[in-house]
Formats: structure tokens, sequence, C-alpha cells
């Protein structure tokens, strides 16, 4: 089990680990809320940028399905005839500065998400440290959007936003403690705050606070070099591989939703569980694997003629909020007809 994995068990329940990390979560604690006050009384400025703002995030730490939610937002924006964009931080990348990223781009330059939401939501995206600092810089390249996702942006205080969305998964908030000694990057609001919405990347509500869930899945798999060339998955090709060893190889921080969803699809696998953000510089499956299944966000890494007579297939997954939450969202945004750029 990697660190991360190891964490996020010690952060399920206040066991003795916990707790004896319970002075550095009030220090914590203290800091948050102290530079959540200063932004709040002008101290430190908020910024807006002339377009609205969604912001994309979570309340815990590790991955509880933020990308997905990016790339589902992008589509309803987009089919209710908004012109939308993404900047992220682009966590993992070695880029200083803002950089757009394109479809050459190297994951190591821009880090593995950005790249996945250039390649499949098909918009423009630009990383930084500094969210502003993107979101302005994409404005200037790219005139014609009208609506910013910031991907990972909860606790970017700096960006105004007009919308956030929260999202949770199955661990909801954890044991409810602050890091280090729980999961929560910040304390759980007793109600929900305004212009937010939830997103619950389980079944069902796994916290207090009123949300929606997702309808979540795998649509396919493609072989790695045709999804590099922009193939869609296909559901017969998942299907021809039960009955089959196959390798499932995830770089998440929860490769077990991923395992999952693939033995839900009656696929026999051998795990491989690699730590969240993998940079695949070696392939880490066993010599003598054949058919081997890795997630998009790994495919992004994974250059085709690298993986000799090993068969790489690369999974899509199928992830669609309730319409609830897509009315939810637009009711929060002005019409894409007010916001036509100037001439």
């Amino acid at each position: 089990m990697h660190a991360s994995a190891g964490l996020h068990a010690l952060w399920r329940s206040r066991g003795v680990a916990s707790r004896l990390l319970l002075p550095l979560a009030l220090l914590y604690g203290a800091a948050t809320s102290l530079r959540r006050l200063l932004y709040r009384i002008g101290w430190l400025e908020i910024q807006r940028l002339p377009v609205p703002v969604i912001v994309v995030g979570n309340l815990i730490a590790g991955g509880a399905g933020k990308t997905p939610t990016v790339r589902a937002l992008v589509r309803t924006l987009r089919a209710h005839g908004y012109r939308p964009a993404v900047v992220s931080r682009g966590y993992g990348g070695e880029a200083s500065g803002v950089t757009e990223v394109l479809p050459s781009t190297p994951a190591r330059q821009c880090g593995d998400e950005p790249l996945l939401l250039r390649l499949r939501a098909d918009v423009p995206v630009f990383v930084g440290q500094d969210r502003v600092a993107a979101g302005r810089a994409l404005l200037q390249a790219h005139r014609d959007v009208d609506v910013i996702v910031a991907d990972d942006g909860l606790q970017h205080l700096r960006l105004h936003r007009d919308v956030q969305v929260i999202v949770f998964d199955e661990r909801g908030a954890g044991n409810g403690w602050l890091l280090p000694a729980g999961p929560l990057r910040e304390p759980m609001p007793e109600a929900l705050p305004p212009r937010s919405l939830v997103l619950y990347n389980a079944p069902a509500a796994t916290t207090p606070l009123r949300g929606t869930p997702v309808a979540r899945g795998l649509s396919g798999i493609a072989a790695l070099r045709d999804w590099w060339d922009g193939s869609a998955a296909r559901p017969e090709l998942l299907e021809a591989l039960r009955g089959r060893p196959v390798v499932a190889a995830a770089g998440l921080a929860f490769p077990e939703r991923f395992h999952a969803m693939l033995r839900d699809r009656g696929l026999v696998i051998e795990t491989l569980a690699l730590p969240d953000h993998f940079d695949w510089l070696a392939l880490p499956w066993p010599a003598d694997a054949r058919d081997v299944i890795v997630t998009e966000k790994d495919a992004v890494k994974i250059d085709p003629a690298r993986i000799g007579r090993v068969r790489v297939w690369v999974a899509a997954l199928d992830f669609v909020p309730a319409p609830e939450f897509d009315a939810a969202l637009l009711r929060m945004l002005p019409p894409p007809s007010s916001l036509q750029p100037d001439p």
C-alpha cells in the first residue's frame, strides 16, 4: 500500500494516530481561518474576471472526482450555448508561470489532468498556480470564451467565483477532522454556502449537505494508439476481455473505484494500484502481461511506441450528473446571449 493510501485509511476513523495529529490540525485550522478572514475583510484582495467563473473542488484531500466533474460541466455548458474554457493549477507539471495546454504539450510539463481535459473536453486549458493570471491569459488568447471552469480551485480564494461545485465521493468527510488528523482541507459547513452546489461521485449522499448523485460507469475501452488518435471507447472491446487474464493499472488516489467498475463489467482482473499521478517513466506491469487496462488519466503519459507487444487498453468513464444538477447550475449563470464578447 503506497503512502497516500495509508493516509486515507488512517483518516477513516478517529484512532490513536489521528488523535496524535490533532494539535497540528488545530494549527492548520487557525491558519486557514485567518486566511479566509483576511480575504473577507479586504486585507487580501479577491480578483474578479470579466466572465463568470465556476470553481470545482473538494473539501477533502485526494481525488473525489474533480476532473470528471469539470468534463461534465464543460459538456453541459456547450450544450446550452456557452463557450467554456478551463484553468487549472497543473498539479505534477514542471511548467512555471502560466502555460497554455496544447494537444502536443507533454503531461510532465502541464500535469496529467489538464492535458486530459485539453484532449477530451476539447476546450482551451491554461495552467498556473495563480488562477487569476491563468484566467486573464486565457481570455486574452481566446476572446470568444464566455465562462471559465476552475479545476481544483476551491481553496484558491484570490479568484472570485460565481458558482462553486463541491465534489464528494464514498468517503464523505472521513473522520471529520482537518489535515493532518483527518482529510478535510477546511471545516465542513453546517449549511451549504450561497451559490454552491454539491455533487456526489457516489450512489447516494455521503454527508449531510444536500446534493445530487452521479451516474457513473465505464463506457468501453479503446486501444492506446487509437485513443491517442481520438477514437471513442467501444463497449464490445471491453466485453471481449471477459475470460482473459487482464492487468488493471491505475495511478489514482482511489484505484479501487476503477477496479470495481471493471469487475462490475464481468472482468477478472489482476489489480495494479499505483501512486496518484504516477509518472509512467517505467512500465510497471508484469513481464508476462498481455492485456493491460489503464485510465485516461494514465494514458496521457504512455507513449504507444513504448508498450511493445502488450495490448494496452484505455477505459473511458461515463460520468453523468442528475438533470436537476445541470438545471441548478444553469440557473446560477447569466444566459449565454448576455455574455457575447464585444465586436
